[in-house]
């Protein structure tokens, strides 16, 4: 018909099927299509009818879809795809209780309720009610153990909770009936893995891959954990089997990267990190890799070239502004350094290392009161700094603010038994002088 322009005569059902056909691949042109010719032939058929509304409602047309549904409620009372409908048009409008209602009246008048139990837990997650949610997609489990997206909502809503343990019961539950679920067997290897149960992870994943040799997932999650059991050449065998199934991806090459720059393999770490980045230019953690990899072999040039690639894709991570600092100080650039920390605080790292690596800079730039400046801004966020502190005294010294630096001495020695060693490994001409020595005296 569509190539013709000839028109033909079909069942109210055929016309629902081939709509249905068109929206789930996603055709709603053709879709809408279907939708009129089939009114045309059979312009009194609520489900064509219900069809459209549920069209009218994916292009956001909810106030037409309000009218229709108006309608076709007079003709039909008891029609639960017309509440199902409405509370999707709720659910659009952000009026999620009002949407869950609907569904809970659907309920009472389907016999097939797989999917409103489906929409009640989806409402339910948008109202932050997990428990509620939960309730529902263990129903949709328990009536079809298929229904995967259904399952992975069911642990979702367990880790949201906090609740680990029944998950894994619930899971345990689950393979009992359903011994070969790849599905099952993953995310239970995963709840494993997160309370570090690395043995009992690493067996579910086995069980994943035997129930689905071609699980690519498995074997990733797999790698990790023989990662963290230091077993990498297993891990990097893991990795592989996931490349060979599938596309390569840049998190299996950095995975494999990793693993041999732990066996000490540089060459070949450096070869897959490079592969990362190939596979991936985006990927900012693979340039931040090979940044790492010259820092180690101190090709300190090289690795300011690759953090700035990660730092051109990803400028708002304070991290990576740290690792540049270091770079640039190591290069004994140190202005550069200095705009990294301060780059790296305003963008909200204010750990106590940062603090006291920005004042060592300015400090090498002969910058002391800026120094001093930047510590008494670090002790605000680590009053109980005794390296921020004893720092503080020595830029107070190079300042030649002695009434600064005896306050602040006297509060030193006060809360911080071992600080007069901070203050000889980093100021020792000061820590020798008379009136230090003398004021120590008088302190203990």
């Amino acid at each position: 018909m569509l190539k013709t322009d000839d028109v033909y005569f079909f069942d109210a059902e055929d016309f629902e099927d081939i709509v249905h056909h068109y929206l789930n691949n996603g055709k709603i042109a053709l879709g809408k299509k279907a939708i009129k010719i089939g009114l045309e032939q059979h312009p009194h058929s609520v489900p064509l009818k219900l069809l459209e509304v549920e069209v009218l409602v994916f292009e956001n047309e909810l106030d037409k879809a309000g009218q229709l549904l108006d309608r076709l409620q007079e003709l039909d009372q008891n029609n639960e795809e017309i509440y199902i409908q409405r509370a999707n048009i709720y659910s659009k409008r952000d009026n999620h209780e009002a949407a869950a209602e609907l569904l809970r009246h659907a309920l009472t008048l389907s016999e097939d309720d797989l999917d409103i139990h489906s929409l009640l837990g989806m409402e339910y997650l948008f109202m932050d009610k997990y428990d509620q949610a939960k309730t529902h997609f263990i129903t949709c489990v328990a009536q079809d153990p298929y229904d995967y997206a259904s399952l992975y909502n069911v642990v979702y809503c367990f880790e949201f909770l906090e609740d680990y343990n029944g998950a894994i019961l619930y899971l345990n539950d689950y393979l009992e009936n359903n011994p070969y679920c790849e599905v099952a067997w993953h995310q239970l290897g995963k709840l494993y893995a997160n309370k570090s149960m690395l043995k009992e992870a690493l067996s579910a994943f086995d069980f994943a891959i035997i129930s689905d040799d071609t699980f690519v997932g498995a074997y990733l999650e797999k790698g990790r954990v023989l990662e963290r059991m230091g077993l990498y050449g297993r891990a990097i065998e893991c990795y592989e089997a996931s490349v060979e199934l599938e596309d390569p991806t840049s998190y299996a090459f950095l995975r494999i990267g990793k693993c041999h720059e732990a066996l000490g393999n540089m060459e070949l770490a450096k070869y897959y990190y490079y592969q990362t980045v190939h596979e991936d230019p985006l990927l900012e953690k693979g340039w931040l890799a090979i940044t790492d990899f010259h820092i180690k072999v101190r090709d300190f040039d090289k690795a300011k070239k690759y953090i700035n690639k990660a730092l051109n894709i990803d400028d708002k991570n304070a991290f990576y502004w740290i690792k540049n600092a270091l770079i640039h100080t190591h290069l004994e650039m140190y202005h550069d350094a200095e705009a990294s920390y301060r780059q790296a605080v305003e963008l909200g790292n204010y750990e106590m290392d940062t603090w006291l690596a920005w004042a060592k800079t300015l400090l090498l730039l002969e910058e002391a009161e800026a120094a001093s400046l930047v510590l008494k801004q670090g002790l605000e966020y680590h009053p109980e700094s005794p390296e921020l502190r004893f720092y503080l005294i020595g830029c107070y010294h190079r300042c030649n603010d002695m009434d600064a630096l005896r306050e602040q001495l006297e509060i030193g020695l006060k809360s911080h038994k071992n600080g007069m060693e901070l203050l000889k490994r980093d100021f020792p001409k000061l820590y020798e002088s008379s009136w230090v020595r003398q004021l120590v005296k008088e302190k203990k």
